[in-house]
């Protein structure tokens, strides 16, 4: 079970707050709230029983709190008991927390607040408790109970981290000019507090500077085997090894939250908001996720048919407990009856044994087929662990792994694992991953990189396709200058790893919890930009870059690799050279047939293909298209019913796709927006809009930028024109 939390949040609101300073274009508050959202949306989005958050307003107009009689703590109010946060309370928080019109409030009171809200929900059951204040520090404090204040939070083992908006911090190198005596004897103070009950404390800066980096969310190991690793048959021989262990993954795809399925509601009036739900991400857990703002949720249901003459339209619907289950066999199914399941079971029994052992060098790192596990030995069992470590250093000093059979569970399908033995300090442990069976491997032979071979049979070792060895020495050298593993530096100077695992992050992963977290908050903000952590590593550094350069131009130069000219901007059509005869003569000529001006509504598509075809100049491509759509238009116009529109559609598809392949978009572009006016107008023989819904089931809307970079259309405009 997770570790239960309980963080208050003390938030100064006072009037002071409400100023905008250090040359940034948000007010204090809205600056500082920037860190509680983060660490609050956090929370949430962990989406956990045993995470508690409460908000504690300083320097408010009002006052509610525990200790609202004594005049000390006035002007501090409770926002938010501490209980589970979801997104009721957090949108509910969030009309809260605005600047109020007073100074007064004590901050070394709240926090005597806060330690009395902690007390009073946690009592003294196991919590990891936590008070963060957020401030700016210039109201008048009393710091005369300062010493009490810190052994409590001691004895509580309450942590305290104080954080202050344009607070003083040599070690982060920031400083306030022009500091009010006040602001400054309060950081005294607070810092002392701090000190005294091992504490943090901060500037603001530098607790904004550090959102971008994420925060790797601790994964609580769950074993996906307990059981015997044997080596021989326990049960028969005496001298067959059985050890209690357990397995755990190792490495485990971290996967950015998905995305559900929702549809407007239609019995909302506008402006009406629904219930808000009461999960962060959209495939949470709340009940509030099946109605979330204007929101339903899609479900889905699935129906059996059969075949049936007799039924209306040809089709039965049928039980699924009416269905019976088939393989396939050829082209025709085999039934095999519920009683008879159990010959298509492979019958198993639970273990881990092992079957043999193999030397290191003949493992091809390529076999592994699966995320890797540990097995360690049974926790709080001395002799399993005496027994395991033996094992693991007995692989090690041979230089071997080991080769067993994998059972999770009774009859379930068996696996081959490899066991390679892990040793680290005060660790030790048995490392496996998933070996192919002989029908999981697919062997393809490719010709050789290193030499060519002749359809004679003969090896050539120099040929034009081979690299030479001046390239290949440039290419090492090359290679060699683009070294990460060197290229960063420590704190001290010193040359390191430029890319260590443990701070290369997931973009996607973290973007999405982020753009998340963000939208649960700033529904209509505009989304941040990509925090520069995240694409730190997807390109290398300049510097290296430079460093590369010229081990670059050395092997251009062994390979003699030279520029290409661009190809010219033009239509995939237009300008393509006309395929002639092989006896060269103008076939067209000969026949004595003139050059096509004209499209005939009789033959409309492919005279208007060849027209594009022979077309030397936009002037052509033009006459064409407004001759098409004259077309179009006269076979909407006098269609009986609909019964012209089929030609139409398929006409309207051939204007679209040869236009686009001329990269001639506006005069497709052109054509429709028009035909859509008339259309919608009644201007092509009355009632015609079943041949506008027609054009949208198809899909022939404008042509964007997708689909033409030369387009002027915006996706999103294509869109909207479509579905008006």
């Amino acid at each position: 079970m997770a570790q239960k939390e309980a963080t208050v949040y003390i938030i100064d609101v006072g009037n002071s707050m409400a100023q905008q300073n250090g040359g940034r274009q948000k007010t204090d508050l809205d600056w500082a709230m920037r860190y509680v959202w983060d660490k609050i949306t956090s929370t949430v989005a962990l989406d956990r029983k045993t995470a508690l958050v409460g908000v504690l307003g300083l320097r408010t107009d009002g006052t509610d709190n525990l200790l609202d009689s004594e005049d000390s703590f006035q002007h501090i109010s409770v926002s938010l008991p501490i209980s589970r946060v979801q997104m009721p309370e957090l949108r509910k928080l969030r009309s809260l927390v605005k600047p109020s019109n007073t100074d007064d409030g004590d901050a070394i009171s709240a926090i005597v607040i806060a330690i009395q809200m902690i007390d009073n929900h946690c009592k003294k059951l196991q919590y990891s408790k936590r008070i963060i204040l957020v401030t700016n520090g210039r109201s008048v404090m009393d710091d005369e109970d300062v010493p009490q204040i810190a052994s409590k939070l001691k004895e509580d083992n309450i942590e305290l981290i104080i954080i202050g908006v344009d607070f003083d911090d040599p070690l982060y190198g920031y400083k306030e000019e022009d500091k009010d005596e006040t602001k400054a004897h309060n950081e005294q103070i607070f810092e002392s507090l701090a000190r005294a009950c091992n504490g943090v404390y901060g500037t603001m800066a530098q607790a904004i500077d550090e959102l971008s980096i994420p925060r790797i969310k601790p994964v609580r190991p769950v074993h996906s085997y307990k059981g015997f690793l044997t080596l021989g048959n326990p049960e028969e021989y005496d001298s067959a090894m059985a050890v209690d262990v357990e397995r755990y993954p190792r490495i485990s795809v971290a996967r950015p939250p998905t995305a559900s399925q929702f549809v407007v509601r239609s019995d909302m009036a506008p402006g009406e908001s629904s219930t808000p739900s009461s999960s962060m991400f959209p495939n949470g857990s709340g009940e509030g996720a099946q109605n979330q703002d204007g929101l339903a949720a899609v479900k889905n249901a699935r129906t059996y048919q059969i075949s049936d003459e007799e039924a209306p339209g040809g089709k039965r619907d049928v039980e699924r407990e009416e269905l019976a289950k088939g393989y396939e066999y050829g082209r025709t199914a085999v039934h095999i009856a519920e009683s008879d399941e159990n010959v298509t079971t492979y019958e198993t029994r639970k273990g881990l044994d092992i079957i043999g052992f193999v030397p290191r060098e003949k493992y091809q790192r390529y076999m592994g087929m699966s995320k890797t596990n540990v097995i360690i030995a049974q926790k709080t069992n001395d002799k399993a662990s005496m027994a395991l470590s033996s094992f693991v250093h007995s692989l090690y000093e041979l230089d071997s792994y080991a080769i067993a059979r994998f059972v999770r569970v009774d009859n379930s399908k068996p696996q081959i694992l490899l066991l390679a033995p892990s040793i680290e300090p005060g660790f030790e442990c048995l490392t496996d991953v998933e070996l192919p069976f002989a029908e999981d491997i697919r062997s393809y032979r490719f010709p050789p990189l290193d030499r060519v071979i002749t359809v004679s049979g003969k090896t050539v070792k120099e040929h034009r396709n081979l690299p030479n060895n001046d390239l290949m020495n440039a290419m090492s050298d090359y290679v060699d200058s683009m070294d990460l593993s060197t290229f960063g530096r420590d704190d001290e100077g010193q040359p390191t790893e430029y890319m260590p695992l443990e701070d290369t992050y997931s973009p996607t992963l973290h973007r999405v919890n982020q753009v998340i977290r963000w939208r649960a908050i700033h529904p209509n903000d505009e989304i941040p930009p990509v925090p520069e952590i995240f694409i730190k590593y997807s390109n290398p550094p300049d510097e290296l870059i430079q460093k590369a350069q010229r081990s670059l131009d050395a092997m251009l130069a062994a390979g003699g690799v030279k520029r290409v000219p661009p190809k010219a901007l033009h239509g995939r059509k237009r300008g393509r050279d006309v395929p002639k005869p092989l006896s060269g003569l103008n076939v067209t000529e000969l026949l004595g047939r003139e050059r096509r001006t004209r499209i005939s509504p009789d033959n409309a598509i492919p005279e208007f293909k060849q027209l594009l075809a022979a077309a030397e100049d936009v002037t052509t491509i033009q006459d064409a298209t407004q001759q098409m759509a004259a077309i179009v238009q006269s076979l909407i116009r006098y269609s009986v019913g609909d019964s012209g529109y089929g030609r139409a559609v398929e006409a309207i598809r051939v204007m679209r796709e040869e236009l686009v392949d001329l990269e001639e978009p506006e005069c497709f572009n052109a054509f429709l927006r028009e035909l859509k006016r008339m259309l919608l107008a009644g201007e092509l023989g009355g009632e015609r809009r079943e041949m506008w819904w027609l054009i949208r089931v198809n899909k022939l809307g404008l042509v964007d930028k997708r689909a033409c970079h030369v387009s002027s259309v915006d996706p999103e405009d294509a869109k909207a024109f479509l579905s008006a």
